[in-house]
């Protein structure tokens, strides 16, 4: 059991090594492109939710 521990724990520090981190204009970047998609499905779901809501009221006749 802690022979596989031992052989997991290598092999996740090997593949770590391997990785691309990115610096931090990229990362600035990926986050302010993440905020705006955020911001910009939020606004799509209210709208759509919102509509949706009308419609339905329309139809049932509240």
């Amino acid at each position: 059991m802690v022979d596989k521990i031992k052989k997991y724990w290598r092999e996740t520090v090997s593949e770590l090594s391997k990785v691309t981190w990115p610096n931090k204009d990229e990362l600035v970047g990926s986050t302010i492109v993440t905020i705006v998609v955020s911001l910009i499905m939020g606004f799509f779901i209210f709208s759509a939710d919102m509509a949706l809501t009308r419609a339905m009221r329309l139809i049932l006749g509240f």
